[in-house]
């Protein structure tokens, strides 16, 4: 007797949202402005790289989370059992994720504010507004000069009211602590990215040859190896590796659940890699050799008006809304998935601790966007950690992934143990330059 067909499930867009929706901020916006405006498609490589690299990164988060029912946090506290290395893990873990994320959440709340003053105020981006963005995206860790004008400066009183209200939207769906509404909303952000992005590429006609080109042959144009830098160091997020091991968690639970977790983790970051190289191509198409100088991704407001008309306005700010909102949610929650599990606490999102820390991120942003403090210690001690952080965590990673006792029969492969290792090795290098940048060197 013949067994009934498997029903197939239809397939939804989950977790790998997410990832998506973390690496797309104010900051990964403002990088790929720059780098259209300034290279105009020589770098769309770089993103195509980044992508491969993240895929081959949060696929063995998802895995190691669906396998091993842990969170990165709690397989790096189980292999590393030893007093001393377990404490400089936790150390090294809550310092980065943590503090780091709490100046990236300055730039998350100033990105989505602006968005709004732009939709709701004065109808276009003010000087203000444009310092702000660019500050937010230095806190996000992206290669995007700070501006130098004051956050006290005219229009911050409708920014700091958007702030407040970017912060309770942020405050109400976190605290209400269910994973399925946090995804739904999420996921929705991202297709409202995807089609404000991608509308405004296709307005601006790009040339499909020069485009094409840019995606397949990497060339480094003079000037152009720090913009690369931002580029893979705003899409490849060490703290979205926590997020993806204990978001998988939610969906699936055992190793048959792999292959859906792998496709929905592949269409998420491609449809985050066409978002980014939309905002690439519409820079490169409507700025690359006119000199225009754009300081920040909400100068495309203004500077596309002559093409897009009185849609720039609207296509931009709900863009940078989008972009700014979401990550205002994934950060604080990464923070918390992450310090949960380093520190051996409940990983349940209406647990007081979890709570405790992911209001902490979220309190730190709304302060330094409300006092118009820059954060520069901060700030600089999120690069660092950005810097120093996503090789450290990869190779940790690896590590908990080859171990038997932690995965069984599911360990990295060797294909998975190669690409792992480039990844690693070119991370590496660029936390490196990154440092030396940092401190002056470069």
């Amino acid at each position: 007797m013949m067994s009934p067909p498997r029903k197939r499930t239809r397939f939804k867009i989950g977790p790998g949202a997410l990832v998506t929706a973390a690496f797309i901020g104010p900051g990964t916006i403002t990088t790929c402005t720059l780098a259209g405006a300034s290279f105009g498609y020589a770098l769309l490589w770089g993103m195509v790289f980044s992508v491969a690299a993240t895929i081959i990164l949060q696929e063995m988060a998802a895995r190691l989370g669906i396998i091993s029912h842990n969170g990165l946090g709690e397989a790096l506290r189980t292999h590393f059992s030893k007093p001393a290395s377990k404490l400089f893990t936790a150390i090294l873990v809550i310092s980065a994720i943590t503090i780091g994320n709490a100046a990236f959440q300055t730039g998350n709340l100033l990105g989505a504010s602006l968005g709004l003053e732009t939709l709701f105020g004065s109808g276009a981006p003010s000087a203000s507004g444009s310092a702000a963005i660019a500050a937010g995206a230095a806190a996000a860790g992206s290669a995007a000069p700070v501006g130098s004008g004051s956050l006290f400066s005219s229009g911050i009183l409708t920014l700091r009211f958007w702030v407040a209200i970017n912060a309770a939207i942020a405050f109400i769906l976190l605290f209400v602590g269910s994973y399925k509404l946090l995804e739904k909303f999420l996921v929705a952000l991202v297709i409202l990215m995807s089609l404000t992005f991608v509308t405004t590429a296709i307005i601006v006609a790009p040339a499909l040859p020069a485009l094409l080109k840019g995606m397949f042959v990497p060339t480094i144009p003079a000037g152009a190896v720090l913009t690369l830098v931002g580029l893979i160091g705003t899409t490849v997020v060490p703290y979205n590796l926590f997020l993806h091991a204990s978001a998988v968690q939610e969906r699936w639970h055992s190793p048959s659940d792999l292959p859906e977790a792998r496709w929905d983790l592949s269409v998420a970051m491609i449809l985050g890699g066409f978002i980014s190289m939309a905002v690439i191509v519409t820079a490169a198409a409507a700025f690359a050799g006119t000199g225009t100088n754009i300081t920040s991704g909400a100068d495309l407001a203004q500077q596309l008006e002559p093409l897009a008309g009185r849609w720039a306005k609207y296509i931009t700010s709900i863009g940078l809304f989008a972009a700014g909102i979401s990550s205002s949610i994934t950060a604080p929650m990464a923070a918390a998935y992450a310090t949960a599990g380093i520190m051996g606490w409940k990983r349940d999102l209406r647990s007081a601790r979890f709570r405790m820390v992911w209001m902490f991120i979220l309190l730190a942003g709304v302060t330094f966007s409300m006092l118009g403090f820059k954060p520069v210690e901060a700030i600089l001690f999120a690069q660092v950690a950005n810097g120093i952080l996503l090789p450290v965590i990869a190779v940790y990673l690896l590590v908990v992934m080859n171990s038997r006792k932690i995965m069984g029969d599911n360990v990295n492969t060797l294909l998975s143990n190669i690409l792992g290792g480039i990844v690693v090795l070119t991370a590496t290098g660029l936390g490196i330059r990154s440092i030396l940048h940092v401190i002056g060197i470069l």
